[in-house]
């Protein structure tokens, strides 16, 4: 039988994870030195981009604003323009760091619509290739993600550094 092993889930799965107040926020508020720990890669005007930490593949980032929002409706233009040029950098870089075959890009607005943070609207840009979706899905809930999100960070963040803020 083989194992597979994903210590850094646990926290998720036994849903141990404690942020206090919303995760987004949380993550941009001490500034640029806790960037790395917390996993954001880039700052610009409006948003910034940031790995999921519990991805549902290798180089699962999102893009969320500074403003805390829960749909598009109460968001600025330059906030929602700037999110979505910076959905396609993701795409670009993305495509150089992982060669995937397809992007799944979208929104979850609501917890009804399956949105882990509801009251914070973001936007998942998430690399896929054929059979990235094993049986494991299917029959026991369970993704396999090879790369540690720390891994993906140190992978992207030389290409988000040369970006203008």
């Amino acid at each position: 039988m083989e194992r597979l092993w994903t210590p850094w889930r646990y926290e998720y799965v036994t849903g141990q994870v404690e942020v206090d107040g919303c995760l987004f926020c949380w993550a941009v508020a001490n500034g640029e030195e806790g960037d790395k720990d917390r996993l954001v890669l880039h700052r610009a005007k409006h948003n910034f981009v940031i790995i999921n930490k519990y991805p549902y593949n290798n180089g699962h980032l999102m893009v969320a604003p500074y403003a805390h929002v829960d749909d598009l409706a109460g968001s600025a233009s330059e906030q929602l323009a700037e999110m979505i040029l910076l959905a396609k950098t993701c795409e670009g870089i993305l495509r150089g760091a992982y060669n995937p075959q397809g992007f799944n890009i979208g929104m979850n607005l609501g917890a009804v619509a399956g949105a882990g943070v509801k009251d914070h609207a973001h936007l998942h840009v998430v690399p896929r290739w054929t059979g990235d979706v094993s049986f494991l899905t299917t029959t026991s809930d369970t993704r396999v993600v090879p790369e540690l999100p720390e891994q993906t960070y140190e992978r992207l963040r030389p290409e988000f550094a040369t970006l203008e803020p």
